[in-house]
């Protein structure tokens, strides 16, 4: 049988045999299950392809299982208390997760730990990376969800805090859960709260675009890849499904069903913790206190599939199958190093505070610029005329003729980008 596209993912806190299932999406046969404890709400990630995360119910660490070996854990990173949820930014290189109030922000390639956010006020209930790695949101029991800007919570002077970006104060009650649109700093953030109401936010202002009114708590929320509708998981069991493309959308309104987009999925008989949209717009998938996952036709507003857990849902999402994860004989292309519980810890011998960050994985120091070249080899140059490099004699001098006219090409080279974008930024439109 060829592997499938997509896959559902799904955990439970009351399974003693497995931690985590895998099934196919279309059949709802079940392919893979991963040994090892219970994962906690909101904390099930895949990490580069390669790694399958998710953190203990109750313990103060983070399973992590090799995607293609199934049966055994390979590792686990210890934290500095019991993790309330986790994300991993998509290219792969970095790890958030939140105990109680802070967030924990590791970089993948040397596990590394790179900033500590104390900026929520009670525990961090959600946590979310833009689909271009530059931003994530964080949801709290304060209220409150905080715009990170990656570039700003990686920085180098550690005598400055960093600040997020945008606060989104408007619940008036904790926010149990966001989902992050496509369109990376441009897109649009959704925030689910127990006051009742799902707000939509534009990621690079900080704006309230959208709020809805319900008439019962909000635990979930998701976009279709669309973002044509938004979809709600209510404390009473049904998912609300919200039309965004209305021609009578407010700011400000109540959910009511009608023919406009806006109608109910009815089937759970408890809260509605997880939910999420296969890539092509057309299933929802829902996991429910019930200690159910439901699969449901988008159009129809029909179930078409229940798959029976044994304890309240924790997790379930779908995703595209990481290619290896039906290859047993597969390893992940990299290893994972140790994870750093300090901040800022001495490693490598380098002097305590000292800050190495990488932005790639093969990536090690920033390339220069023609203008910092150009001054590079005018230095060179210079030395070479008083004799302090080369000394005196021919081999001077054809020497400092090379360095001359490599001079003159980066010269040319950069005139003629400037003159570009200059042509770009004045033609008229």
């Amino acid at each position: 049988m060829a592997a499938p596209l997509e896959v559902i993912v799904s955990s439970d806190s009351g399974s003693q045999l497995w931690n985590c299932s895998v099934f196919d999406l279309h059949s709802g046969s079940s392919l893979l299950s991963y040994r090892g404890g219970n994962s906690s709400a909101r904390t099930l990630a895949v990490l580069r392809g390669g790694f399958l995360l998710s953190a203990q119910l109750g313990k103060n660490f983070i399973n992590v299982w090799e995607i293609q070996r199934k049966d055994q854990l390979q590792h686990k990173i210890v934290c500095p208390g019991v993790v309330t949820c986790l994300t991993t930014s998509p290219n792969g290189l970095f790890l958030t997760a939140a105990v109680a109030e802070s967030i924990y922000l590791w970089e993948v390639p040397t596990g590394k730990l790179l900033s500590v956010l104390s900026r929520h006020y009670q525990d961090v209930t959600c946590l979310k990376f833009t689909d271009d790695s530059s931003h994530f949101v964080s949801g709290g029991k304060d209220n409150l969800a905080l715009v990170w800007s990656l570039s700003s919570v990686i920085q180098l002077d550690l005598n400055h805090t960093p600040e997020p970006r945008h606060v989104l104060s408007r619940h008036s009650l904790p926010i149990t859960d966001l989902h992050c649109g496509l369109m990376g700093a441009q897109a649009r953030v959704a925030t689910a709260s127990l006051d009742q109401t799902v707000k939509v936010w534009e990621l690079s202002s900080g704006e309230l675009l959208l709020s809805v009114l319900f008439d019962v708590e909000i635990m979930s929320v998701t976009f279709d890849p669309c973002e044509y509708f938004l979809f709600c998981g209510g404390s009473d069991g049904n998912i609300y499904q919200v039309s965004l493309c209305s021609q009578s959308l407010g700011r400000d309104k109540s959910f009511t069903s009608d023919n406009e987009g806006n109608q109910v999925f009815k089937g759970h008989r408890n809260l509605v913790t997880c939910l999420s949209v296969s890539m092509d717009g057309t299933l929802l998938l829902s996991g429910s206190h019930d200690e159910t996952v439901r699969l449901w036709d988008i159009q129809s507003k029909q179930s078409i599939r229940c798959l029976a857990h044994k304890g309240p849902v924790t997790n379930a999402v779908i995703m595209a199958a990481p290619a290896n994860m039906f290859l047993p004989d597969s390893r992940p292309a990299l290893p994972l190093p140790r994870f750093s519980r300090h901040l800022h810890a001495a490693e490598d011998g380098g002097e305590a505070g000292e800050v190495c960050v990488r932005l790639g994985v093969y990536t090690q120091e920033e390339e220069e610029s023609y203008l910092q070249k150009v001054d590079r080899l005018n230095s060179l140059m210079n030395a070479v005329a008083d004799k302090s490099v080369f000394g005196d004699g021919e081999n001077s001098k054809v020497r400092v003729a090379e360095l001359e006219e490599e001079v003159q090409t980066l010269k040319k080279v950069n005139k003629d980008l400037y003159d570009f974008s200059s042509q770009l930024l004045t033609k008229p439109t």
